[in-house]
């Protein structure tokens, strides 16, 4: 159960102690009085505080009023069509279908962040703000019931590796990239994390109300190619252990970081995790471990496109047959998930996009149908959240995305 959801059965709960005992409110009216609380007296002279009960927990608010749907139904948005032309047509999409979600860039896959900070802020250099006001964005969202998420691409960082390659990996002096020339940071290293986190924060106080955290990994095969890197573990450098499990740790370590960061933005948090992460012990060149992840977020969303596998569950061709490599994939996700004492809500990413590179030959086509049948497929294990991704955000018209009403 999310953050959110649990925090609106703690306010019930408040509403019915409060028929009794008084409560104190606290409330974070703006940025400037965030760190304390508000008073609601002014009293003369000193008197002895109280500490035999416990003080009121902060928490943030952002001044939104978002629901949490009956379950999240949702779309990738990039930041070129949030601050664009291309919104309305998305927003309309949703407004008028039974998706209810849009999971917008924040943090951007170069490492740029899409809207523009405030001034004088250390983010301005990475700064391309498509959104040139995400606060009217996010009304327009709150207005239409349409719930927003917010995507922040973690390790995979061009930009920061470029400005600081003493947080990167290097190779012969200069900044390893890997085959498509995308250079990523150190998950290793803690300064890394407070920089990431730094930004989820403020799109937490913007008032979105999830932080989808992605790319939470080492990048690919870096198993394969760790001691021909230079780069420093820091404080994971001395632990004994293989260098397998120092990667495993780093990236757990990190998910606890951000929820506990994030615990009093009253948001939930997500990671984006391969989908076949969820099918081994742990995916030891990247840093993955689905089960440790999924211990420390209110959303796990695997990648699980029927395209983005290889022959695997006995299925030669998956892309050709999305129920079925959808099917087989939340058998195994559901047995992996009930073994968990504090279990997160699955949340998907379904493909709503053509594999070409595939084929030599005729690309198989996703439609209508190929959509309904992963969602189908999902929910028939019991799984009711998903998220749409194509790159373009160019989504199929005319889709059923509750086909099981």
């Amino acid at each position: 159960m999310g953050k959110k959801r649990k925090w609106m059965l703690i306010v019930a709960s408040l509403l019915l102690i409060s028929c009794v005992v008084p409560l104190h409110n606290v409330d974070a009216a703006d940025e400037e009085k965030k760190e304390g609380l508000l008073l609601t007296k002014k009293e003369l002279g000193l008197k002895k505080l109280d500490t035999s009960q416990p003080a009121a927990r902060f928490m943030y608010n952002s001044g939104f009023k978002f629901e949490y749907p009956d379950a999240v139904r949702g779309i990738y948005v990039t930041g070129p069509s949030a601050g664009g032309k291309k919104m309305s047509e998305l927003t309309k999409l949703v407004e008028n279908s039974d998706l209810n979600a849009m999971v917008i860039d924040i943090k951007e896959d170069h490492g740029n962040i899409t809207f523009q900070p405030e001034k004088g802020s250390p983010y301005a250099d990475i700064a391309e703000p498509f959104i040139d006001d995400p606060k009217k964005m996010l009304k327009t969202l709150e207005e239409k019931g349409i719930y927003p998420i917010a995507r922040v691409v973690v390790f995979k960082d061009s930009m920061l590796a470029k400005q600081r390659p003493d947080l990167s990996y290097t190779k012969n002096g200069k900044v390893w990239v890997n085959g498509r020339g995308e250079a990523f940071v150190n998950p290793f290293l803690k300064e890394v994390w407070e920089y990431n986190l730094d930004i989820a924060k403020r799109a937490a106080e913007l008032g979105f109300q999830e932080i989808q955290f992605d790319y939470v990994r080492f990048p690919e095969g870096f198993g394969n190619r760790d001691s021909v890197l230079e780069y420093d573990q820091g404080e994971y450098a001395d632990l004994e252990m293989e260098e397998v499990q120092k990667r495993v740790k780093a990236v757990t370590d990190f998910v606890a970081f951000a929820n506990k960061e994030l615990s009093r933005y009253d948001v939930d948090v997500s990671v984006d995790i391969f989908g076949y992460s969820a099918t081994i012990p742990e995916a030891p060149n990247i840093g993955q471990n689905f089960s440790k992840i999924s211990e420390n977020v209110d959303v796990i969303s695997s990648m699980i496109y029927p395209s983005h596998w290889g022959p695997y569950f006995g299925i030669t061709k998956p892309d050709t047959e999305p129920y079925r490599i959808i099917d087989e994939y939340a058998k195994v996700e559901n047995e992996v998930l009930s073994k968990l004492e504090n279990k997160p809500t699955s949340r998907p990413w379904l493909q709503d996009f053509e594999a070409p590179w595939l084929y030599s030959g005729s690309t198989k086509q996703y439609g209508k149908s190929e959509v309904e049948a992963q969602i189908k497929a999902l929910e028939e294990n019991g799984i009711h959240e998903y998220l749409l991704w194509n790159a373009t955000n160019n989504y199929t018209s005319n889709v059923d995305y509750t086909p099981m009403n």
